[in-house]
C-alpha cells in the first residue's frame, strides 16, 4: 500500500498512537460534554481527555479569557520569569484553595505534564531525604518517563523503559489482597533492621487509581498509611494528576482522609480548558531546590495560567461543584448497581465522578466500548487486563446527559453479552 492509499494518520504518525485505534473517526469541533467528528456525527465524552476536561470542552468562559488574553498581547511564554498572569495565579490559588483548607504549600511549576510533576516530586523527596527508595503500590500509574514508570505498576509500560527500573518497592494497595490491608507486613519491614527493606525517602499513591481500574482506597486506608509515615519521617506524595481539580468531589482527592501530604503533583484539569500544565505543591519547609535545579522550557506557560485562574475563581469559590459532583456521582453509582444487577459477571466502583464497571471477561470491557463508540459514546478500558470501563465524565455534565450516556453504555452491554 502507498502512502497514497492510506490516511494521512497511517502514513505519518508513529505506530505509538494509540486512542484514535479505539475511537476511528477524525475529530472536528467540541464543546461541553459533546465531540463532533468532520461527518458531524456527534459523541458524548464520558473519557474528558483522560480526566483533563473536568469543566468541559471549550468552556465559554475559560474561553473568552483565553481569547481577551491572547488579543491583547498576553505573555505565552515565559520560562519562570514572573509575569502578571502567574501573579494572579498564584494569588488565587492561596486564596481560594491553600487557605480555606489550611494548607501551607509552596507551588513548584515543572514541565507541563504529571510525569514531569511526579519526576520533580521523586527528585525532591530524595534531596530532602538523602534516601534513594521509594515506595510505590500494586496496579499504580504515574506517568511513562522513567522516575514515573519505576513506580508504575504495569509490566507492559515498565517494560517499554528498556533499561532496570530501580530504587522503588512495591506495596500491597487498598484491597489487593481481597481483605482490608491493615499495613501489618510494611510497618513490620520498616522497623525490622533485618527486613531488607531499606528506609524509603517517600511513599507515592494515587487515592483512586484511574488507570489501574478505578481502585478506590478508603479513608481509613489513607489516614492510616499517612500516619505510619510521618512517624517514621517517610514523606508522603499523593498524585493527584487524574483524581485532582474535584474529580472525587473535593479539589483534593485526599481531603475525604483528612490528610495533609507532604508533597502532591497536581496536572490534567489544573488549567481548566486542556491547556498543558502541571504543578508540585510541598510542604513549605521541604521546598530545598537551588535555582533550576529542577527546570524546563515550558514551565511558564502562561495561557493556562489565565484558564487556571479563572477555572478556581468560577467553580472554586465556594462548594457548589462539589456538591454537584457527589449528587450527579451517587446518581451514576445507582444506576450502575442496577445494571450490573441485570448482568452476571459485572459489577461496579468508583467515587465522585470516576466510576468503573469490572468485567469477569475482560475481553468483554473492550467489546462494550467499542459497541459504545459506535453508538456515540466514548469510554475507556483500565485495569491489569483491560477488564475495567472506566467512566469520567465532564464534571460540568448535565443530568439529561448522564441519562443519555448510561443509557448508551446499558445498551452496549446488552449487545455484546447477548452476543449480537
Amino acid at each position: 500500500m502507498t502512502i497514497a492509499e492510506t490516511t494521512v494518520f497511517e502514513a505519518l504518525e508513529s505506530n505509538v498512537r494509540g486512542y484514535c485505534r479505539s475511537w476511528p473517526t477524525v475529530f472536528d469541533t467540541a464543546r461541553g460534554a459533546w465531540l463532533t467528528d468532520e461527518n458531524g456525527k456527534e459523541f458524548l465524552d464520558f473519557f474528558a481527555g483522560a480526566g483533563t476536561l473536568n469543566y468541559g470542552h471549550n468552556n465559554p468562559v475559560f474561553k473568552k479569557a483565553l481569547v481577551d488574553y491572547i488579543m491583547a498581547d498576553g505573555i505565552t511564554h515565559a520560562l519562570d520569569m514572573s509575569t502578571v498572569a502567574k501573579r494572579r495565579l498564584l494569588e488565587t490559588m492561596r486564596d481560594l484553595v491553600f487557605t480555606p483548607r489550611g494548607l501551607d504549600y509552596k507551588v513548584q511549576f515543572p514541565g507541563p505534564t504529571g510525569a514531569n510533576a511526579v519526576e520533580a516530586a521523586l527528585k525532591l523527596a530524595r534531596k530532602v531525604t538523602g534516601r534513594t527508595t521509594v515506595l510505590n503500590f500494586t496496579n499504580a500509574f504515574h506517568g511513562m518517563t522513567l522516575g514515573a514508570l519505576s513506580v508504575t505498576g504495569n509490566a507492559a509500560k515498565r517494560a517499554a523503559a528498556g533499561v532496570p527500573l530501580v530504587h522503588t518497592t512495591p506495596m500491597p494497595f487498598d484491597g489487593y489482597l481481597d481483605e482490608p490491608e491493615d499495613f501489618s507486613w510494611m510497618r513490620r519491614a520498616l522497623d525490622d533492621t533485618s527486613s531488607g527493606l531499606d528506609k524509603p525517602a517517600a511513599v507515592i499513591v494515587e487515592t483512586v487509581q484511574g488507570e489501574g481500574g478505578v481502585n478506590v482506597a478508603r479513608a481509613e486506608w489513607l489516614r492510616t498509611l499517612s500516619e505510619l509515615c510521618s512517624a517514621r519521617g517517610i514523606l508522603l506524595i499523593v498524585d493527584d494528576v487524574q483524581m485532582g481539580c474535584g474529580r472525587t468531589g473535593p479539589f483534593f482527592s485526599f481531603e475525604i482522609a483528612g490528610i495533609t501530604p507532604d508533597i502532591v503533583a497536581v496536572s490534567k484539569s489544573i488549567s481548566g480548558y486542556g491547556l498543558p500544565m502541571a504543578l508540585v505543591l510541598m510542604r513549605r519547609e521541604l521546598d530545598q531546590w537551588a535555582p533550576g535545579e529542577h527546570n524546563g522550557t515550558f514551565r511558564g506557560h502562561n495561557t493556562a495560567f489565565v484558564t487556571a485562574e479563572v477555572a478556581l475563581r468560577e467553580y472554586w469559590s465556594d462548594d457548589a461543584l462539589e456538591r454537584s459532583t457527589l449528587a450527579k456521582g451517587a446518581r451514576i453509582h445507582d444506576q450502575l448497581v442496577t445494571l450490573t444487577e441485570s448482568f452476571g459477571g459485572i459489577t461496579t466502583r468508583g467515587r465522585g465522578l470516576v466510576h468503573g464497571l469490572v468485567f469477569e471477561d475482560a475481553s468483554q470491557a473492550e467489546k462494550v466500548c467499542q459497541v459504545a463508540f459506535e453508538l456515540g459514546l466514548l469510554v475507556e478500558t483500565s485495569g491489569a487486563t483491560e477488564q475495567v470501563v472506566k467512566l469520567l465524565p465532564p464534571l460540568t455534565v448535565s443530568d439529561d446527559e448522564i441519562t443519555h450516556g448510561l443509557g448508551i453504555l446499558a445498551r452496549a452491554v446488552e449487545i455484546v453479552r447477548d452476543g449480537h
